[in-house]
């Protein structure tokens, strides 16, 4: 059985992340976000039903970016752990087939998640009037638990 082993939630303003996207531009951008996810918030993407509107600059949806900013603030919440310890690329969010936000797990983040008994990582994304935010879910069986 399953049980909850972390929650996150965050909240980000859509003008900070495009405020560090117009001063650092690519150079934030890849320290923050992978390929994958900055290839997801281009404007120039198709789009699918739900998506953020196409806003902010640079090319991307601005919303999208912060939801994701947010997203892997409240993983590491989740986890217990913060910044340094754990790198912005050690949880992507992606999307899964039917347009759902999920997170996937590598380095730091992933032998963390081991470690503490977390096998499943549920994300939520929203965005309203300038702020945009996640809530993370993680589950499985508790180490301590495991080990009785």
């Amino acid at each position: 059985m399953s049980e909850v082993l972390g929650i996150g939630l965050d909240l980000v303003e859509v003008a900070r992340i495009e405020r560090a996207v117009a001063r650092w531009g690519d150079c934030f951008l890849s320290r923050v976000f992978t390929p994958r996810e900055i290839a997801d918030c281009r404007m120039d993407r198709p789009t699918r039903p739900g998506d953020p509107a196409p806003v902010g600059r640079g090319g991307f949806r601005s919303e999208a970016l912060a939801a994701r900013f947010a997203a892997k603030e409240a993983v590491f919440k989740a986890l217990g752990r913060g910044r340094p310890e754990l790198g912005w690329h050690d949880a992507e969010v992606v999307s899964d087939a039917r347009g759902r936000p999920e997170v996937v797990l590598s380095g730091r983040a992933l032998s963390l998640a081991a470690e503490l008994g977390v096998v499943h990582v549920l994300v939520s994304l929203s965005h309203l009037r300038g702020l945009a935010g996640a809530q993370v879910v993680a589950s499985g069986r508790s180490a301590v638990r495991q080990a009785e």
